[in-house]
């Protein structure tokens, strides 16, 4: 019977300090925009930037990743914009809604944060 409640004991102070640890670590909504707009930064100059098929856009492919880096000011305030954050003290889950205009299509990506890292789960072209 001794030997069960020093285990319990130590699983409860192991929990508890994981919890604390995790609650410590929570990244915030900054955190977050930072780490999307990377991510996004990435996405169009390996995919949009590198597959122009005709003359009109060969020609914008020239400049086309310095239009990029200068955008990511204007990419923050969307994504800060079109973001929901549901925080749980230990994670907290992120639901980004990226809706340019009816020409462009529209994208949902929902990521969990925690431990000062996050992963998208998620991405769904609409």
């Amino acid at each position: 019977m001794k030997f069960f409640t020093i285990i319990t004991c130590l699983g409860v102070v192991g929990v508890s300090v994981l919890g604390l640890a995790m609650a410590n670590t929570n990244p915030g909504q900054a955190r977050y925009e930072e780490y999307a707009v990377e991510r996004l930064t990435e996405y169009l100059k390996s995919n949009v930037c590198k597959k122009s098929p005709n003359l009109l856009e060969n020609l914008i492919q020239m400049n086309c990743d310095k239009l990029v880096d200068v955008a990511n000011p204007q990419m923050r305030d969307i994504i800060s914009i079109s973001t929901e954050r549901q925080d749980f003290v230990i994670f907290s889950v992120y639901r980004t809604d990226l809706k340019l205009n009816k020409w462009v299509p529209s994208y949902k990506f929902e990521t969990v944060g925690a431990l000062d890292n996050f992963y998208t789960y998620s991405a769904q072209k609409q």
